[in-house]
């Protein structure tokens, strides 16, 4: 009888765990393992996305792109914007982050590396105040347009 209490507290345990870690708000157990196994479809999707942009900057890396590459997915509520340059960039990160700041995006999470190469991939969310959507295209456009202004204020 003991046991069986254990493995119930046990299991449960490890379904709450999983709830935290899938940020799933569901409550009974069918619903919560549903969320979970969504939640690794959407991370394979990552992994293989990730691993495309890595064979692409690998292969180029013998011809230096002039301007880093922007792509932008569309999250439940925000972006994902990914930067990359194969030569480091400096002062760029600062524009990036005031076209982000003028189209009313919060930075959820970010994570940057400028030492040899520019690489940013930000998780970017709306501003609860703001009165219409932005779209991807539109958040690509703002990034590209800072790349634009810190290549010309680069080349002086």
């Amino acid at each position: 009888m003991v046991s069986r209490e254990l493995k119930r507290a046990s299991l449960h345990e490890k379904l709450q765990l999983l709830r935290s870690v899938t940020h799933s708000h569901a409550l009974n157990k069918t619903s919560i393992i549903l969320d979970a196994s969504k939640y690794i479809v959407e991370l394979k999707q990552k992994v293989e996305s990730l691993n495309q942009d890595v064979e692409e900057f690998s292969g180029s890396s013998t011809v230096q792109s002039p301007l880093p590459t922007v792509t932008v997915e569309t999250l439940d509520k925000g972006f994902l914007i990914n930067v990359f340059s194969g030569r480091s960039c400096p002062g760029l990160l600062v524009l990036i982050l005031e076209a982000f700041e003028h189209l009313g995006l919060n930075v959820l999470e970010a994570r940057v590396s400028c030492t040899d190469n520019f690489r940013l991939q930000a998780i970017g969310g709306e501003n609860d105040e703001q009165e219409e959507m932005i779209g991807s295209q539109v958040v690509k456009q703002a990034v590209v347009q800072a790349i634009k202004k810190w290549s010309e204020s680069s080349d002086d």
